[in-house]
């Protein structure tokens, strides 16, 4: 506890104080800008239905919904008539090729997210789907696909039949939270949660172009968190990313989801608590706290636990409706950046209403290491004005862009420390309905902060999807 003390002393101090410059930054580098280019539409008439309060094609956490790959962008999604869709376009073009993948979503479910991944070593694009704590459809394109996009035209054909196994590797019977990554080797790997919210484990599966391998879990859903409140003994570890940086360092923020409800100051509030940060130098094999202590072993005994020292990086107890599986970013020098929010306590120290008191009171907060190694924390000043989840990339100067639910984008120079924060785009004429998937892959290929976000319509009144582009600084 008194660890945590410290270390909640620090981060508060560096909230009101202003930060050091992030060490990259030059004074002759540009601060943070967008200028929107343009919006396309995939699907006048997507699928739309409300649950969890988010849209199974506009889920933040998606990894990826949209992404770029060699001078084009793709997007998945699903149609009115429950069929998902992948769609690609050349970078600028108005209009899209789309595809039916030959599955249809089961269930009315926004947890079914469709992920994207490409397989470098072999071109291929893969898709992960339709998966909430149960078994998922998995469907890969042919090899070289994503390599020629130019000289391959976009049919059926292109793509395998759906799988529930990957190419016969069975996972498990409990699987949620698709996202791919793509190694600095050539490899793929898919991130995902066994088991169920409270009580789950995180676990890696890796494709080298041959065959995939499942190289097992890494979090432990054991061990006893007690709050002022109460205690325990089962979890989940919710992660806000998993990203490899230029230097092939995979890094991964995340909070923790007590199972017992036992832990909160109210039955209405989440019981998720604290934002913690590990990483990886061996491609996912071995975890490391902050301070570079191994903490966790993929597939072995010793994983990743709520009660191993250093995780901790902004200590918060489960009485502020934090929102798990928010964003994170890597800097041009590797350093690690977060969104997490939640409902401050000058609002009060008790959440009694998770949707309602993150809507009214919530805010968003920019975590990130600095030059030096000391954790750093500002808080955005925008009112999220609603529950959902705020989405975090940096452009090439290393400027932090946060795009907010209904299409708000705020951004800070990496100059000021990011102590500057302020609204770039307030969202007009958009109509977006919460949160927006960012194509993380973008930035860095043509300097273009790109998104898909969903109409707003009512029921299960399907709804206009689009793509709307911003150019970055040059």
């Amino acid at each position: 506890m008194h660890r945590r003390t410290l270390l909640a002393a620090a981060l508060a101090g560096a909230v009101v104080t202003p930060a050091l410059a992030s060490g990259t930054a030059r004074a002759a580098d540009p601060g943070p800008s967008v200028t929107r280019t343009g919006t396309t539409t995939l699907d006048a008439q997507a699928l739309f239905f409300v649950s969890y309060d988010g849209l199974v094609n506009n889920n933040a956490f998606q990894k990826n919904g949209l992404l770029t790959y060699k001078g084009y962008q793709y997007a998945v999604w699903y149609t009115a008539d429950r069929n998902a869709v992948v769609g690609r376009r050349a970078l600028g073009a108005s209009t899209w090729s789309t595809v039916k993948v030959g599955h249809t979503l089961r269930y009315n479910d926004s947890h079914n997210v469709i992920s994207m991944g490409v397989s470098k070593v072999d071109g291929r694009l893969h898709l992960n789907m339709d998966s909430h704590s149960d078994g998922f459809t998995y469907v890969k394109s042919v090899a070289g696909l994503m390599d020629n996009p130019g000289g391959l035209s976009w049919t059926a054909s292109r793509f395998g039949a759906p799988q529930s196994t990957l190419d016969g590797l069975a996972l498990t019977s409990q699987f949620t939270y698709p996202q791919f990554v793509s190694t600095p080797d050539g490899r793929l790997q898919l991130s995902y949660r066994v088991a169920v919210s409270g009580n789950g484990r995180n676990a890696l599966a890796e494709y080298d172009g041959t065959k995939w391998t499942n190289l097992g879990e890494w979090s432990s859903a054991t061990g006893t968190y007690t709050s002022e409140h109460g205690s325990s003994t089962a979890r989940n570890m919710y992660l806000h990313g998993i990203d490899y940086d230029r230097n092939g360092r995979l890094h991964s923020f995340f909070t923790w989801r007590e199972q017992n409800g036992a832990v909160m100051c109210n039955s209405g509030g989440i019981t998720n608590h604290d934002t913690g940060y590990v990483y990886s130098d061996d491609r996912g094999r071995t975890w490391r706290n902050n301070a570079g202590t191994v903490v966790g072993v993929t597939g072995g005994s010793d994983k990743v636990s709520v009660t191993d020292a250093g995780l901790v990086v902004d200590p918060l107890n489960p009485d502020h409706s934090l929102m798990n599986q928010e964003s994170q970013f890597t800097d041009s020098a590797g350093r690690p950046h977060a969104i997490i929010s939640y409902v401050p306590g000058r609002f009060g120290q008790c959440t009694t209403n998770y949707v309602a008191n993150r809507t009214a009171n919530g805010r968003a907060f920019h975590v990130r290491r600095n030059a030096s190694g000391t954790w750093q924390k500002t808080e955005i000043p925008v009112p999220l004005n609603s529950s959902q989840r705020t989405k975090l990339i940096l452009d090439k100067y290393d400027n932090a862009y946060a795009v907010f639910p209904f299409g708000r984008i705020a951004g800070a120079s990496a100059a000021s420390g990011y102590t500057d924060w302020r609204i770039l785009f307030d969202g007009s004429g958009l109509n977006a309905f919460g949160e927006v998937v960012i194509d993380e892959t973008r930035v860095a290929q043509d300097g273009v902060l790109s998104f898909m976000y969903q109409e707003k319509s009512s029921g299960t009144t399907p709804s206009a999807l689009h793509v709307t582009d911003f150019r970055l600084p040059a």
